[in-house]
Formats: structure tokens, C-alpha cells, sequence
């Protein structure tokens, strides 16, 4: 059975650092893309950053660039998304997806909240 589950969110002020992570069991999550979504409240779901497989290639929302960073170790079958700088419009469920290769299926987090206020 697989399971995609994140972790790391909380309460943070503007200006602060959080480090969410997203562990998955039940694939081979070397052969899996992975990404961070957010969604706010009221707003379509956005793509927040992607890394390959094997971490070579990665990309991000211009909205975040610069302040985000996305890793994986494949060894742990975890991705992580480190955030910096942090502004109230980040605030949002943050959620991890592992694409599938080829014709395999996609995978969901259930989420995990993260509010930047003051």
C-alpha cells in the first residue's frame, strides 16, 4: 500500500523558516518525480516546486524562487521543502505529490498546514 505523508507545517511569523517533508512508502521512490503544491484557502491548487528522480532537474513557482528549496534523499524515500523568508500569502495546505513514470499513477499527501502571521 502506498502512503504519501507530510510533515513540518505549523505557525510561523513573517520572515521565519519551516522545513516540510514528505516520506513515501510502498514504491520505489527512486523512479518517482516529486512535487509541492500549496492551496489557499478560496484559491486553485498551485505548483510550488518539481525535482526529478534523481534530483538533477528541478523548477519552481516564481513566486517562491529564490526563498524555496526543494531536496530529496532517496535513500530515506523523502523529499523536503525548505522555506525561507517567509510571507503571509504562502500561507496555505502544503501537499506532496509523487508522479508516476510511464503509465504508473500519481500519489497525494493529505496535506500539511502552514500559516505565516503575525
Amino acid at each position: 500500500q502506498v502512503q504519501v505523508v507530510e510533515s513540518g507545517g505549523g505557525l510561523v511569523q513573517p520572515g521565519g523558516s519551516l522545513r516540510l517533508s514528505c516520506a513515501a512508502s510502498g514504491l520505489t521512490f527512486r523512479n518517482y518525480a516529486m512535487r509541492w503544491y500549496r492551496q489557499a484557502p478560496g484559491k486553485e491548487r498551485e505548483l510550488v516546486a518539481h525535482i526529478s528522480s534523481a534530483g538533477g532537474s528541478i523548477t519552481y513557482a516564481d513566486s517562491v524562487k529564490g526563498r524555496f528549496t526543494i531536496s530529496r534523499d532517496n535513500a530515506k524515500n523523502t523529499v523536503y521543502l525548505q522555506m525561507n523568508s517567509l510571507k503571509p500569502e504562502d500561507t496555505a495546505v502544503y501537499y506532496c505529490k509523487g508522479m508516476g513514470p510511464g503509465w504508473m499513477p500519481d500519489y497525494w499527501g493529505q496535506g500539511t498546514q502552514v500559516t505565516v502571521s503575525s
